[in-house]
């Protein structure tokens, strides 16, 4: 009789006789850094996109609505100050008075240009 090789286990599945090793203290550092890298990026994004909607829902409304228009913009800087301020926390730092100039500063831009677009 001929016997017959063991089948090799495809390098997919798992090997009950060679465990995974347990991830070192690097290796989790290192993901939870990139977690709060790609959700700061989603929020600030998502943020950033309400924060434009509102400028662009001030440039359709009718001029007559003068008030609606600059209330709209002003929401939209609003917004885009909440956007990095976020960000801010997502990554553990504290929101120093620096921090929160830059993030109304960044922030402002949409309003800044909304109200240029609205008032031309």
């Amino acid at each position: 009789m001929t016997q017959e090789p063991t089948p090799r286990r495809a390098r997919h599945l798992i090997d009950p006789d060679a465990p995974r090793r347990r991830p070192s203290r690097e290796d989790v550092a290192r993901l939870e850094r990139v977690q709060r890298i790609v959700m700061s990026a989603l929020v600030v994004t998502t943020i950033f996109h309400l924060s434009v909607g509102l400028v662009i829902g001030a440039f359709f409304i009718d001029d007559s609505e003068r008030v609606a228009q600059v209330g709209l913009c002003l929401l939209g800087g609003a917004f885009g100050a909440i956007a990095v301020i976020s960000a801010y926390l997502i990554h553990r730092r504290p929101i120093t008075p620096t921090r929160a100039a830059t993030a109304i500063a960044v922030g402002a831009v949409p309003a800044v240009v909304g109200l240029y677009v609205v008032y031309r």
